[in-house]
């Protein structure tokens, strides 16, 4: 069975999708996108500097836009049996599983950015990856410490970021080294992702979210918050709007499309991030049968 798996920020890169505008319909979805969000983004993409891509406004759109129409670009190639996305990659998931239509995915992803910015700005916070470290340690860790500081990312055995203040993020870090993490290195992100300082982004998205139509995808869609599959348009929202202050569960997501019978993952937008990541998990439950694609 073949799963398709939609990065999420962080994969960007200069000359992003540039391939991909020869294509016919890959030029017309571009020029839509410049058209929704009012800027030439297509141009950042493909000749911006790191810098003009690492904003916020830029970022999240950009990789939306060069998976999505990658998926496009496949065509009849794009055969999935499930899908699946980490963070801003869900909503590329559910746009190439048919479930969201280009131009509202789109949208919801810039309504998204915008909102995440906002709450960055009003609250100065980061994360922190963890390296070497089991899961319930750091979770027990977090928990203990009196500031806000919460697992995020739940990425691979052995790789967990949390989110939080600055105050709970340097104190989490400082005793996670003592409990013997390999690593506890801050990430240069402009806030805490995935955590409960999100939550006045939450708010503004719901509204968004709740008011885009979302349909019956045409394969099942593991979704972040619990990382199980879904295919009623109901939950699927319900699941979306939790995304922004819920972790993002892509190791358990993994483990849960390897049961499901998934031996082929094909990562679909910039990067291949995700292809190791699922690599270390098939190696961990022991199903080496998986082919990265």
């Amino acid at each position: 069975m073949k799963a398709y798996i939609f990065p999420g920020q962080g994969a960007q890169f200069s000359g992003m999708g540039k391939d991909l505008y020869e294509h016919p319909e890959a030029k017309t979805l571009f020029e839509k996108a410049n058209e929704i969000i009012g800027f030439r983004i297509s141009d950042i993409m493909f000749r911006g500097t790191d810098e003009e891509l690492k904003q916020t406004n830029v970022t999240q759109p950009a990789i939306f836009l060069h998976s999505v129409i990658l998926a496009k670009v496949l065509g009849n190639d794009f055969k999935p049996d499930m899908v699946a996305g980490h963070s801003l990659g869900e909503f590329s998931a559910l746009v190439s599983a048919k479930a969201l239509s280009f131009e509202d995915g789109f949208r919801l992803v810039i309504a998204r950015a915008n909102a995440m910015q906002k709450a960055c700005e009003a609250q100065p916070s980061t994360m922190a990856a963890i390296l070497g470290l089991a899961d319930d340690v750091v979770e027990k860790i977090c928990a203990e410490i009196d500031a806000v500081v919460v697992p995020a990312n739940y990425n691979c055995p052995g790789q967990l970021v949390i989110s939080g203040s600055i105050e709970g993020i340097d104190l989490a870090c400082s005793k996670l080294t003592e409990a013997g993490a390999k690593r506890a290195l801050k990430l240069n992100v402009g806030g805490a992702f995935h955590s409960p300082l999100m939550e006045p982004a939450k708010i503004e998205l719901q509204e968004a979210i709740e008011n885009t139509a979302i349909s019956e995808p045409i394969c099942p869609v593991y979704q972040n918050i619990d990382a199980k599959p879904y295919t009623d348009p109901v939950h699927i929202k319900s699941n979306l709007i939790k995304q922004l202050t819920g972790a993002v569960r892509w190791t358990q997501t993994v483990e849960h499309m390897l049961a499901a019978g998934a031996n082929e993952f094909v990562e679909v937008g910039p990067g291949n991030v995700l292809q190791g990541l699922v690599k270390k998990v098939s190696r961990e439950v022991q199903t080496s049968s998986a082919t990265i694609a």
